[in-house]
C-alpha cells in the first residue's frame, strides 16, 4: 500500500522501504529513504519515525519496496536504530500471526516491543540503574519527618549500600516516588552500571538427582536436537515437572542455546523464578507487568543480545528476540490467561508452538490438567505424550471427596463435615486451604425495602461489596462506588448482603477459629509479585494456619505444609452457557486439590456441592481428570465443537444498543449470499454480559471443519467486515480460536 501525501522538498532518493506502522490500521506502507541514508543502514527490523496522516508514528521496516503508480511517497522522517532490533524470525512470526488472527500487522508488531521502544526515541541506555545515599543524606537524614515512612524505609535500605531498581522492586517497597523526593533533596543519587556485568554464567547451584521417570522425560524431550517436536508433559501435581524443565534447560545452556519459559501469572510463580535463579544465577531474565518499563526493556535487551540464556515471562514474552533459541517451555499450558482477550486476541501457547515449528526446535507443554486441544493433538499423533504418574516424593495424590451440603446448616460457608475436618487438621498443626473463587465480601447487594439489586450503571452486572475498602465495586469495568452513596432505589433504602466472597470467608473463619492465624490470597491482597512473595514465605515457614484464596492459589504453588483443601463452592460453573465451563471446573478442582499432601503427611480434599450427582462432577471425582477429559472429548466431537471444529467469533460493540445486532445481521446475510462451502454461520446474539463498560455487545459464531478453510474465508471477507463496521458505526473484532465463547 502506498501513502499518497506529497513529500516536502528536500534531498530524496528513489529507494523505498515497506513499513508496518504501530497503529491498529490494516496494511503496510511504502516510504522513501532520504538520500543521505545508505541502504545498508535501513534494514528490516529497524524502527523508523514516519509521517502518518496528521501525526508522526513509529513503525518498523519490513524490507525493501518497489513503489508502483504515479502517486508521490512520503519520506522517512528519522531512522531510530542503527541496527535491527527484531530478528527476522520474529518478524516472520508476526506476519503469520497477523494473517492467522486477522489483525493489523503494525499492531501485532507493537506487541513485540517493550513500551519504551514504541516511542520515537533512540535505544535507551542499557545499564542497570542503581541508587545510593549521598554524604548529605547520611548527615541530614535525621531531619526527615516521621510521617515520611516510605522515604525512611528507602534510606534504611540504601544505608548498607547501593541497590538497583529491580532489587528495590523485589523487596516490596513502594519506593519510586520516595526516591524522586529524596533525590530532589540531594540525599540520594542514581547511576547506571554496565548491564554486561550481569550476564555471564552466574552463580547457580547443581540440580537435584532426577528420578528414572524424570530422566526419561528429559531424554525424550531433547532426543531430536535441531528438529521441531511438541511434547505434552502430563504430570500429576507434585510430580516434579519443574525439575524436568530445569534439567532440559541446563543441557541447552551447555550447548550455548537460549530457552524461553512462559508462565500464566508471574505474580504467582515467584517460587518457580526462585528455583531458576538458584540453579542458573544471573543467566535468568524475567519480564512481567510489575516491573518498570525500564526494567522490562533491560530484560528484553539482555535476551536480544544473548546476554541472558533464559527468559521467564508471561504471555507477551513469546515475542522476545532470542537469536540462539533452542527450547520453549509452556508451564500450566491449559491456563486461559495465555489467550489475550482484547485488542490483538492471540494465544501465546499457539504462537509459541508456531515459533518452535518455524525455528526447528522442541517445545514442551506442561500441566497436570492438559487442555482438551492438546489432548486432541496427542490423539492425532501430532504431539508426543510423556506421563509423570507419581509425585516426586512418592506421596499419594489425594482423592477428592464430594460433600453433599443440601439441607445442612453452614457456618462461614462450611458444612459440619468440612468444619470437623478443618478442626482435626489444625489440631495436628497442619495447614488448611479454603478455596472460594469469588473475591470481595458479598457478591450480591440488594435493598430490603424494595428488593432491587445494586447494579453497575455501566455493565449488566451487580456490584460487589469490598468491606475493607468501604466500597462497592464492579469486577468487570472496575467502577468503584463508596458505600456512603448507597443504592438510590427508594426513599429509605436498606442495604442487605447475600452470598460470600473470600473477604467474608476470611472474617467468618477467623471468628470460628480465633486462635489460629489466617491469610487471604486473591486479587485484592496480591498487589504485586513482592506482596505475593512475602505472603508465600509466611505460608512456607508455617506462619499461617488457614489460607483463604481464589484460583490464584491453584497455579503452580508448592505448599508443603497443607494437608486439607476444602473447595467451599464447586457449583458455580456447572450450569454455565459456555461449553468450556466444565473443562475449566475440572482443571480447577484438580489443580486446587493438588496443593494438598505435598509434604510428609497425607492430604485430604473435600468438595462442597449442592449437586453431588452432576455427571461432570462425578467423572472428576470418581475417574480423575483423564476420565473426564476422555468423555469431554467424545462429547465435543459429537457436537462438532472445538477442538474438532475450527471456531471464530465476530464480536461487535457500540454505545447504541441496537447497532451491534444490526451489523451482525447484515454480515450474516452477506455470508449466506456468498454461500461459502464448509463454513457454518450461527445467528447474531447478545453477549452473555450484553452491556460492559458502557458499551453494548453482540456476537456471531463462525465455524468450519478446518482452520485453513475458516482462515481463507475470513481473509476474503475482511474488507467487507471492516466496511460494514464503519457503516454501522460499531467496533468490530475477530476472535480466532476463542476461549470465552460468550
Amino acid at each position: 500500500m502506498s501513502n499518497s501525501s506529497a513529500q516536502k522538498p528536500g534531498r530524496i532518493s528513489d529507494r523505498a522501504v515497506r513499513v508496518a506502522v504501530f497503529a491498529p490500521v490494516r496494511g503496510v506502507f511504502d516510504y522513501l529513504i532520504p538520500a543521505d541514508v545508505p541502504a545498508s543502514q535501513a534494514p528490516a527490523g529497524c524502527r523508523v519515525l514516519v509521517p502518518f496522516g496528521t501525526q508522526n508514528r513509529v513503525g518498523i521496516i519490513l524490507g525493501e519496496a518497489q513503489p508502483q503508480g504515479d502517486r508521490p511517497l512520503k519520506s522517512l522522517l528519522k531512522l531510530l536504530d542503527p541496527t535491527p532490533l527484531v530478528e527476522e524470525a520474529v518478524l516472520d512470526l508476526a506476519r503469520w500471526s497477523a494473517d492467522y488472527y486477522q489483525h493489523p500487522l503494525g499492531d501485532v508488531l507493537s506487541v513485540c516491543w517493550p513500551v519504551m521502544l514504541r516511542q520515537p526515541r533512540a535505544l535507551p541506555d542499557v545499564g542497570q540503574r542503581f541508587w545510593q545515599m549521598t554524604a548529605r543524606g547520611h548527615t541530614e537524614r535525621d531531619q526527615l519527618s516521621v510521617t515520611a515512612t516510605r522515604q525512611q524505609s528507602l534510606l534504611e535500605e540504601l544505608e548498607s549500600g547501593p541497590r538497583s531498581d529491580s532489587e528495590l522492586s523485589s523487596l516490596g517497597l513502594v519506593w519510586r516516588d520516595a526516591a524522586r523526593r529524596l533525590a530532589e533533596k540531594g540525599w540520594i543519587s542514581s547511576y547506571l552500571s554496565d548491564e554486561s556485568a550481569v550476564t555471564a554464567t552466574g552463580n547457580g547451584v547443581p540440580g537435584v538427582e532426577l528420578s528414572v521417570a524424570q530422566h526419561q522425560a528429559v531424554q525424550q524431550i531433547l532426543k531430536t536436537p535441531g528438529k521441531f517436536s511438541v511434547t505434552a508433559l502430563d504430570g500429576v501435581t507434585g510430580s516434579g515437572k519443574t525439575e524436568v524443565y530445569l534439567s532440559a534447560i541446563a543441557q541447552m545452556c551447555e550447548k550455548g542455546a537460549q530457552s524461553l519459559v512462559l508462565v500464566p501469572e508471574i505474580a504467582l510463580t515467584e517460587q518457580l523464578v526462585g528455583r531458576f535463579r538458584q540453579r542458573f544465577g544471573k543467566q535468568v531474565a524475567v519480564m512481567h507487568s510489575a516491573l518498570s518499563e525500564r526494567e522490562r526493556f533491560l530484560a528484553w535487551n539482555r535476551c536480544r543480545l544473548g546476554q541472558a540464556r533464559i527468559m521467564i515471562g508471561t504471555r507477551s514474552a513469546v515475542w522476545v528476540s532470542m537469536q540462539q533459541l533452542g527450547l520453549i517451555i509452556i508451564d500450566e499450558e491449559h491456563d486461559p490467561s495465555y489467550k489475550q482477550q482484547d485488542g490483538f486476541r492471540y494465544s501465546a501457547r499457539d504462537v509459541a508452538v508456531m515459533r518452535a515449528k518455524r525455528g526447528h526446535i522442541p517445545i514442551v507443554l506442561g500441566s497436570a490438567t492438559l487442555s482438551l486441544e492438546t489432548l486432541a493433538n496427542v490423539q492425532r499423533g501430532r504431539y508426543q505424550l510423556i506421563p509423570l504418574l507419581h509425585r516426586a516424593r512418592a506421596q499419594p495424590v489425594p482423592q477428592p471427596r464430594c460433600i453433599d451440603i443440601r439441607g445442612q446448616s453452614l457456618r462461614a460457608g462450611l458444612g459440619p463435615t468440612a468444619l470437623a475436618a478443618v478442626d482435626a487438621h489444625l489440631s495436628r498443626s497442619q495447614q488448611v486451604l479454603l478455596f472460594l473463587n469469588r473475591r470481595g465480601y458479598s457478591p450480591v447487594l440488594f435493598c430490603r425495602a424494595c428488593g432491587s439489586l445494586w447494579r453497575c450503571d455501566r455493565c449488566d452486572a451487580g456490584l460487589v461489596l469490598h468491606k475493607q475498602e468501604r466500597a462497592a465495586r464492579c469486577h468487570h469495568c472496575d467502577r468503584r462506588l463508596p458505600m456512603q452513596r448507597g443504592p438510590r432505589c427508594c426513599e429509605q433504602p436498606e442495604l442487605a448482603l447475600l452470598g460470600q466472597g473470600t473477604e467474608r470467608l476470611e472474617e467468618e473463619v477467623a471468628e470460628l477459629f480465633p486462635r489460629h492465624r489466617i491469610c487471604r490470597l486473591d486479587r485484592d491482597t496480591a498487589h504485586n509479585s513482592s506482596t505475593v512473595s512475602a505472603t508465600l514465605e509466611i505460608i512456607d515457614t508455617g506462619g499461617v494456619d488457614i489460607i483463604v484464596g481464589t484460583q490464584m492459589i491453584a497455579k503452580g504453588l508448592d505448599f508443603s505444609r497443607v494437608t486439607l483443601v476444602v473447595i467451599v463452592d464447586a457449583d458455580s460453573r456447572l450450569y454455565s452457557l459456555d461449553f468450556r465451563a466444565e473443562e475449566r471446573l475440572a482443571q480447577l478442582i484438580v489443580q486446587v486439590a493438588g496443593r494438598s499432601g505435598r509434604g510428609e503427611a497425607p492430604g485430604e480434599v473435600l468438595i462442597q456441592t449442592l449437586q453431588p450427582d452432576h455427571p461432570a462432577l462425578r467423572r472428576i471425582v470418581e475417574g480423575g481428570y483423564h476420565a473426564f477429559a476422555e468423555a469431554a472429548l467424545l462429547e465435543r466431537r459429537e457436537a462438532s465443537l472445538p477442538p474438532f471444529q475450527a471456531m471464530a467469533i465476530l464480536r461487535a460493540d457500540a454505545r447504541d444498543a441496537a447497532l451491534p445486532l444490526q451489523y451482525l445481521r447484515a454480515v450474516r446475510e452477506h455470508l449466506a449470499a456468498q454461500g461459502h462451502a464448509g463454513m457454518t454461520c450461527g445467528y447474531p446474539i447478545p453477549a452473555l454480559m450484553e452491556k460492559r463498560a458502557g458499551r453494548h455487545r453482540a456476537l456471531l459464531a463462525l465455524s468450519a471443519g478446518s482452520r485453513a478453510t475458516l482462515t481463507n474465508i475470513l481473509r476474503q471477507q475482511l474488507s467487507f467486515l471492516d466496511g460494514e463496521a464503519r457503516k454501522h458505526k460499531v467496533r468490530m473484532a475477530l476472535d480466532i480460536d476463542p476461549q470465552e465463547a460468550l
